[in-house]
This record gives structure tokens, C-alpha cells and sequence, in this order.
């Protein structure tokens, strides 16, 4: 008998989830008390503590002849223009998918209704015909109401990273002015508030949908959980709009201040004088805040959906044992708290006091989140569920041992910090493949480019035999039930993975602003130090997106297999393997679109900032201000346009596929969009990570062999920067975007499984 009961998972569950809301506000206001002067009445702290503004423990910015007061007051000006840029960014995007939600839940009600002609009636239980269940109807009311649940959910945690971020980044920038480690410790705590707060919310809203839902459906478990999954469809959604967005916006931006600026003009990475820094510095708050926080919940929420469908058809739900239907939220619980007490031993257990310590904190934090959630895991497990039990398994009936569970969920973990160690050794500058890339730079561009899609290719290899391994164990002990448990113990630390990825982007802004404000060159050599780590742990946190992705996707299909009432995916049926090539290349065409619409927005800004200085007079020389807001105005633009294009495919195939080809052409296209789009996906983003870092090792200039390529604006750091420009649009749009074309396929194909049962298969049913 387990010790949890029904209502201690009822109260400890919201109980984890106030607790990491909590944190997050402690996190806030700790980074608020550091000051920084209101801009025209707006933003800054206003009323924070003005002893932080300039006591003794300040470095002498007199003695480098900067006014450090001046200086605060352009960092108040330059937050303010990327809050309002970004803020205005994502609410114009957020009018364009208010109007997708709504229309989209229409058609989820439509189609799901249409399955039993829109009855009130009960109807047997497709998993136990002896019983009755609730109307087709109502599952199609609920499943949209989820949808839009889910994506509101998605849409608010991707806003509130954004407000995190452009309040912390002029904080960490006055912070280096004290040392590293105080930088460090806003722009992580600010990480954590975002994390934490996207984490708990994710965790709080998903458990009220539960208990809300389930007063109307009662015993009828099947129905509850199989509604739920349109929180997940709704989260991921939203997701691949904010990514591709986001993506858009921020490398369209990027590549143009390269490429003018650093290439062209020779001028430093974020100077003032480049008319796209502003708009660069928004991208990265849209693009890697707001889109990897939308992201990231979608993996989650997805997680989630799939374990509790599975669960609801197995002895839990015939059982109603509602605490062990509840293990992977009680999983979940259990992460919050064990990634809070990680976050204390990073911002408490003492100050860092030199740059080549930051890298070790935040890979420090993942191991001991690790290590702490299996103990939590073990825990949960041996409290929550009985000590044995029956699982669905493709048509029988499979027992299972509580510690078989607790292997799957260790598996995916220690899978995630394994691809969390390989994507750092291919992506950090401290390690050999991105210094071989630094190196080939000595022979221009075209090595460069050649060694970094070596490094993304080889990278590969490691994360997939890790996949696969806990792929394989988890089935053998828990069939697709184990799989999903794996992809939710991936992201059972997604509070600290949320909050070292959040860290970059912050750091990154952070160095932007110290560079236009005029801050002392050390200052800039400290917030550089912060980025450079930050590159890294951002390809960390992708690599924790992907990996997931896959196993989530796998959950997913499984579930989609049997609600379809597919018996067997046999790939030489011609159906399916139709749909399995098809699905192989929808990565491929996915990233084309992707990519070419960064191309063009990019072209169009790189044409704005060439006319900007030639045409202002004085602008290269810093005696005029550049336009900033037609860069930004072009990269908003260019992003809502360009994003509807990639987001159509992605949620067209998987209808397209089961309305004209059948179930089985459609268990073909996710198999393969599954298996081509993670190897590319991981490609995708170390290449351009390991391009990323290869650049920054070069401006460092740390070693000898780095100094020796150096300084900026030799031939060798043109040839970086080049290859960095190349690998913007793959690390930061594409790559990322990637995993959820494969996880949202799953998801939608999920949700519309009855649709596609009863309808589908037009064109092959006459072939």
C-alpha cells in the first residue's frame, strides 16, 4: 500500500508548485534591490536601494575618466528601448496568435465532435466497452478548452521571461562593475525567477485542469486524461510560433550588425554607432527568453499529457488510484524543490572571484540537480505507488514493479546530463573541437565553416547512443508508459535548465549595454567572460529541448498508435513507409524555410545599416545617433511574416497526412520526422554554437594560441565572425524550432487520432 494517499497528492503537488512560485519572487526581489535610475519616469528600480549605486565597494570609474552616474542613466535608457521593443514585439505577435488559437480550437472542436456526429449521448469506453463514458461532445468541448489552456499558459510564461529578462540585464552590467561575481549572481538569480516561475505555473495549471475537468468527467478517467492532451497540443502551439518568431527576429538582427559592423566597418561586437544593436539585443529576449521559455513548457506540458493518457488506460485508472495516476505531476513536484536548494549552493554558498569560475558553477548545477532528483525520484516512487501493477502495452496487459518506474525516470535524467556534457565539450571554447575551429580560421572562412559542421555532425553521436539507451530501457520495463516517464525525468530539473539557459541570453544583454553605455574596458572583458559561458550553457539547454523532444515524441506516438487503433506499424507497408520518407524530409523543408527567412530579413537589414552610415554624416565617427527603431521596425516585420509560412507546414502535415492518407501513412510521417528531425536538430545547434565560441575565443584572447589569431579585425577573427554569422540561423532558429516540429506532430496526431480512425485515409482507401 503506498504511503501517498489521494490527498496528500492533492496538497503536496500545489504545495511544490506555490513553493517554486515563491522562490521566483524571492529571486526578483533580490535582483531588484540593485538600482538603477527610473528612464523618463519608466523602468528602472526607482525605488531600490541607493546604496548599491555607487558605495565604495565600486570599481574607481573616475580614474578611467567615466562619469559612473552617466553612465547608470544610459543603462536605464538602453533597458527601457529593449523592454519597449521587445514588449511591443510579442504583443503584436500575440494579437496575430490570439486569432490562431481561436480558430484552431474551433477546429479541434469540429473534428473531434464529428466522430460521434456531435452526440450527447454516453458511449461505450473505447478501452472497456462494458462501460459508458462521456459523449463525444464534451470530449470535443474539453480537448479545446485545454488547447487554449495550454497555449494562454505558453503565451504567459514566454511574456513573463521577457519582463525577467529586460529587468535584469542593466542590473548585471552595473553589477561587473563590482566583480564577476556579482554580475554572475543577478543574471542567475534572474534566470532563476524566470525558471522557477515558468516551471511551478506549468506544474499548477496543468493539476487545476486535472481537478476542474475530472468534476464533469468523474470515473471516466480515458476521457479526462485523453482532453488533457490538448494542454500539450496548445502549449507546443504557441511554442513553434515564438521560436520561429523570435528566431527570425533576433538573427535577422544579428547578422546584420555582423556583418556591417564587426566585418565592414570594424567596429566592436554591440558599439553604439551600429543602427542594429538595439534590435539585436530585443531579438535576444524574444528569441531565446520568451521563445525557449514557450518552448520548454511545451516539452513539459507534452510530457505530462502523454504519461497521464498512458497511465489513465492502465490498472491506475481501472483502479482510480488517483496518487499513482499522479506520479509524473508528484515527479514533477519533487524537481522544484530539488533544483531549488541547486540554485541556493550557486547564488549562497559563496561569491565567484574569477572568470574561469563561472563556466564550473553553472555545470556544477546540473550534476547536483541530478544527483538530488534521482534521491526525490526514489523517494516519489517508493511512496506513491503500490508495489505492483499493470500497464497497456500494444493490445496486453503488462506487469510492472515500482522500481521499474524509477529506472525509467533515472534514465532519462542521467540521459540529460550525459547530453548536457557532450553538447558543452563540443560547444565550450575550453575544450578541443571548438579550438580546432578557432585554429582553422588562420585559412579563411571556408576551413572555418568546414570544421564547424565537422564539430555539429560529430556531435551527434554520444546524445543518440544516450536516447537510445534510455529509449531501450524504459520500453523493456515500462513500455510507452517508461518512455514518457523518461522524457519527464529529462525535464524534471527544467526549473535549473530554464535558469542557466535564461542566464546567457541576460549575460548577453548585460555585455550589449556595457558596450553602449561607455562602462571601462574591464567591465565589458567581465560581462564577455558571463557571455561566453552563457553561449555554452544555451547549447546545453538546447541539447536538454532535443533530447526530450525525441523521447516526448516516442511517448506520443505510442499513445497515437493506440488510441488510433493502429495493431502493428509495419515499416515495409507501403503506407507507412510513404509516410516515412515524407516525414524524413520534413526537417529538411522546415529548415529551408527557416533559414531562407533569416536570409531575407537579415538581407534587408544589412541594406538599412550599409545606407545609415553612409547617408547620416558623422555616424562612423560617433557624432550622430543612428536609427534604431527602422532596424527594429524591419526585424518585427520580417519576423510576423516570415513565421506563418514554417508554422503552416508543421501544423498542416500531420492533417493533411491522416485526413488524405490514413492512420498508417500518418504513423509513418512521425517516425520519420522523429528519427531525421533530432539527428539534424543537435547538428543544427552545436555547429552553430561551436562557431559562436570559436569567435569569442578569439576576442578573448586568453591563451597565447588565441592571441595569436587575434586581435579583432585580423583576417582570422573576419573568418570567425563569418562562420558565426553562418551558424546564427542554425543554432538559434532552426535547431531549436526543430524539436518542436517533432514533438507538436506527435501531440496533434494524438488529438486527432478519432478524427483520423473514423475519416482519414481518403486518397489510399480508393488506391
Amino acid at each position: 500500500m503506498a504511503l501517498i494517499g489521494t490527498v496528500a497528492a492533492e496538497v503536496l503537488i500545489p504545495l511544490a508548485a506555490v513553493i517554486g512560485i515563491l522562490f521566483a519572487v524571492l529571486q526578483w526581489y533580490v535582483v531588484s534591490r540593485v538600482a538603477v535610475p527610473p528612464h523618463d519616469g519608466v523602468g528602472g528600480a526607482g525605488k531600490g536601494d541607493r546604496e548599491n549605486d555607487g558605495g565604495g565597494d565600486v570599481d574607481d570609474d573616475e580614474e578611467d575618466g567615466v562619469d559612473y552616474r552617466g553612465v547608470e542613466a544610459r543603462c536605464a535608457e538602453i533597458q527601457h528601448a529593449i523592454s519597449v521593443g521587445a514588449t511591443s514585439f510579442l504583443m503584436t505577435e500575440y494579437k496575430y496568435l490570439g486569432a490562431f488559437m481561436a480558430a484552431f480550437a474551433a477546429v479541434i472542436f469540429v473534428s473531434l465532435g464529428s466522430v460521434g456526429r456531435f452526440s450527447t449521448s454516453p458511449e461505450p469506453c473505447p478501452y472497456d466497452a462494458a462501460r459508458r463514458c462521456r459523449p463525444a461532445l464534451a470530449n470535443a468541448a474539453f480537448t479545446a478548452a485545454a488547447f487554449l489552456l495550454g497555449a494562454t499558459t505558453s503565451v504567459v510564461s514566454g511574456y513573463l521571461g521577457m519582463r525577467v529578462a529586460t529587468f535584469a540585464n542593466a542590473r548585471t552590467a552595473l553589477e561587473a562593475r563590482r566583480g564577476i561575481g556579482r554580475a554572475f549572481a543577478v543574471a542567475f538569480r534572474s534566470g532563476a525567477a524566470m525558471g522557477f516561475l515558468l516551471a511551478s505555473s506549468a506544474l499548477l495549471v496543468l493539476f487545476a485542469a486535472v481537478n476542474a475537468f475530472g468534476l464533469y468527467y468523474g470515473d471516466d478517467w480515458g476521457g479526462l486524461y485523453e482532453a488533457i492532451t490538448g494542454y500539450g497540443l496548445g502549449g507546443s502551439s504557441m511554442a513553434l510560433f515564438g521560436r520561429v518568431g523570435g528566431g527570425i527576429y533576433t538573427k535577422a538582427a544579428d547578422v546584420g550588425a555582423d556583418l556591417v559592423g564587426k566585418v565592414e566597418r570594424n567596429i566592436p561586437e554591440d558599439d553604439p554607432r551600429n543602427p542594429a544593436v538595439i534590435a539585436d539585443n530585443v531579438g535576444d529576449n524574444v528569441g531565446d527568453i520568451a521563445g525557449m521559455g514557450s518552448d520548454l513548457f511545451g516539452s513539459y506540458a507534452e510530457s505530462s499529457c502523454a504519461a497521464l493518457f498512458v497511465a489513465s488506460i492502465s490498472s491506475f485508472g481501472a483502479d482510480h488510484d488517483f496518487a499513482a495516476m499522479m506520479y509524473p505531476l508528484l515527479v514533477s513536484a519533487a524537481g522544484i524543490v530539488a533544483c531549488a536548494a541547486t540554485t541556493l549552493v550557486a547564488t549562497d554558498a559563496g561569491e565567484l572571484g574569477a572568470a574561469d569560475e563561472v563556466a564550473p558553477a553553472l555545470k556544477r548545477q546540473i550534476l547536483i540537480s541530478t544527483v538530488l532528483m534521482t534521491a526525490a525520484v526514489a523517494a516519489v516512487t517508493f511512496l506513491s505507488l503500490p508495489r505492483s501493477f499493470t500497464l497497456f502495452d500494444f493490445g496486453e496487459r503488462m506487469l510492472v514493479k515500482n522500481w521499474h518506474l524509477f529506472i525509467c525516470v533515472s534514465a532519462g535524467l542521467w540521459a540529460g546530463l550525459v547530453i548536457g556534457y557532450v553538447t558543452e565539450y563540443f560547444t565550450s571554447n575550453a575544450y578541443g573541437p571548438v579550438q580546432t575551429v578557432a585554429q582553422s580560421c588562420r585559412t579563411g572562412a571556408a576551413t572555418n565553416v568546414i570544421f564547424g559542421l565537422a564539430v555539429g555532425y560529430k556531435s551527434v553521436i554520444v546524445p543518440i547512443f544516450a536516447i537510445a539507451g534510455a529509449i531501450y530501457a524504459s520500453f523493456r520495463l515500462a513500455a510507452m508508459y517508461g518512455i514518457a516517464l523518461a522524457a519527464l525525468g529529462m525535464l524534471s530539473t527544467i526549473a535549473t535548465g530554464l535558469t542557466i539557459d535564461a542566464y546567457g541570453p541576460i549575460s548577453d544583454n548585460a555585455g550589449g549595454i556595457a558596450e553602449m553605455a561607455g562602462m571601462p574596458r574591464r567591465v565589458r572583458e567581465r560581462t564577455d567572460a558571463l557571455d561566453a559561458a552563457g553561449n555554452t550553457t544555451a547549447a546545453i539547454g538546447k541539447g536538454f529541448a532535443i533530447g526530450s523532444a525525441a523521447l516526448v515524441s516516442l511517448a506520443l506516438f505510442g499513445a497515437y498508435v493506440s488510441r488510433a487503433g493502429i495493431r502493428t506499424v509495419n515499416v515495409v507497408s507501403p503506407r507507412v513507409f510513404v509516410g516515412l520518407l515524407a516525414g524524413a524530409m520534413l526537417p529538411y523543408w522546415f529548415s529551408a524555410m527557416t533559414m531562407r527567412s533569416v536570409g531575407s530579413a537579415a538581407l534587408r537589414m544589412v541594406e538599412e545599416v550599409r545606407r545609415q552610415f553612409d547617408e547620416i554624416p558623422g555616424l562612423a565617427e560617433g557624432l550622430a545617433a543612428p536609427d534604431y527603431a527602422t532596424c527594429v521596425r524591419i526585424s518585427t516585420d520580417a519576423s510576423l511574416r516570415e513565421m506563418v509560412a514554417p508554422g503552416a507546414l508543421v501544423m498542416a502535415s500531420p492533417l493533411v497526412a491522416g485526413t488524405l492518407f490514413g492512420v498508417e501513412a500518418l504513423a509513418g510521417l512521425l517516425a520519420g520526422a522523429l528519427v531525421s528531425g533530432v539527428q539534424v536538430a543537435i547538428s543544427a545547434s552545436n555547429s552553430g554554437g561551436a562557431w559562436d565560441n570559436a569567435k569569442k575565443y578569439i576576442e578573448a584572447g586568453a591563451t597565447e594560441e588565441a592571441r595569436s589569431l587575434g586581435p579583432k579585425g585580423s583576417e582570422a577573427h573576419k573568418a570567425a565572425v563569418i562562420g558565426d554569422t553562418i551558424g546564427d540561423p542554425l543554432k538559434d532558429t532552426s535547431g531549436p524550432s526543430l524539436n518542436i516540429l517533432v514533438k507538436l506532430m506527435a501531440v496533434e496526431a494524438l488529438v486527432f487520432a478519432p478524427f483520423f480512425a473514423a475519416h482519414g485515409g481518403i486518397v489510399f482507401n480508393h488506391l
